[in-house]
């Protein structure tokens, strides 16, 4: 069974990310999903609660919208606060070792706008290098994200385009959960 870090600020309202939830949950497979927003609200992370979690599965999905290159604020504080030394890393940290640590995530922004000559000057992947170093620092195996481009209403795209797209972005997402096991 995988577990899914949601961490979306404002879940009722994404068509994307609100979808590949759906998706997954519709999909039949074993999966648990703790929606830290609405877990904690306040950012008062129950620290051991959600290492208990992580405990529990072999498979941990980070799934997010991409924000300002990087992810929400309470995913990274929850990182900051979760990730604890001697839990996640350090002499005794080692926890984690050999699970898998897999990034989910939408962005909103056409895929032409992550180039060297696009608006964001980047492509996506240069953003991630955070997360792979986590993933080395906890003992984590990590795997390539799963992502897709297209998720704003503001950069033109329909409701439908966004709500198809993401259904596939949710396939793409249990093939890799089923051959990770």
């Amino acid at each position: 069974m995988s577990l899914i870090i949601l961490a979306h600020p404002a879940f009722d309202k994404s068509y994307a990310n609100k979808t590949i939830i759906e998706e997954i949950k519709n999909s039949g497979m074993a999966v648990e999903i703790r929606n830290i927003h609405e877990l904690y609200p306040d950012y008062q992370i129950d620290v051991k609660a959600e290492q208990e979690a992580l405990l529990r599965h072999k498979t941990i999905v980070f799934q997010y919208p991409f924000y300002w290159y990087s992810m929400p604020a309470i995913l990274k504080h929850w990182c900051d606060v979760v990730l604890e030394h001697q839990f996640a890393y350090g002499s005794k940290g080692d926890k984690l070792k050999g699970r898998n640590f897999l990034p989910s995530f939408t962005v909103g922004s056409p895929e032409d706008s992550y180039t060297a000559l696009g608006f964001q000057h980047f492509r996506v992947h240069e953003f991630c290098k955070h997360l792979e170093q986590t993933a080395y620092h906890t003992q984590m195996n990590y795997i390539e994200p799963v992502y897709f481009y297209g998720t704003s209403l503001a950069a033109g795209y329909t409701e439908n385009e966004i709500k198809t797209n993401a259904k596939q972005h949710a396939q793409r997402l249990l093939d890799k959960l089923a051959e990770l096991g």
